[in-house]
């Protein structure tokens, strides 16, 4: 299971020019499910980004999470995130898990997010999103499971 993180000071994502979901500051969270992913990865990786120390304190160091800061999470569903690009080019997204297999881990992290105290909006699973933010920093990282090794 792989993400990319962006903390934002804010954020939004449309389907078919209708606003689906939308944040505050917080963090922005495209999230790529793998072939080999389990649900314990949902799990782990939920919790990581739930505590994962990017904002700042009173002295401007990144010390805390976005629970800390009372932030909340955009979850976008991004199988490009799995797109290898290593031969030819057009990506191949053969370590992509398929749909149904992604849907079921997609969910279930959310599920797992929002039981470490974290809000979450969403996009739509499988549509053409646009997704708009303002990322604040920048900040930008990239997590990835254990099962992604």
């Amino acid at each position: 299971m792989r993400a990319v993180v962006q903390r934002v000071s804010s954020a939004r994502v449309t389907v078919a020019g209708k606003e689906v979901g939308a944040i505050g500051p917080g963090l922005v969270i495209f999230l790529g499910v793998g072939r080999s992913d389990r649900p314990e990865d949902c799990a782990y990786l939920a919790q990581k980004i739930a505590h994962l120390r990017i904002f700042d304190d009173e002295e401007g160091l990144m010390n805390l999470s976005v629970k800390q800061v009372g932030g909340a999470a955009l979850l976008v569903s991004q199988f490009t995130l799995y797109g290898d690009c290593r031969k030819g080019r057009r990506p191949s997204f053969t370590e992509a898990a398929p749909p149904g297999e992604a849907e079921q881990l997609y969910l279930s992290f959310l599920d797992h997010l929002r039981r470490q105290g974290v809000p979450v909006a969403t996009g739509e699973f499988q549509a053409m999103m646009e997704v708009t933010l303002n990322n604040r920093g920048p900040v930008t990282l990239l997590l990835e499971s254990p099962s992604s090794d």
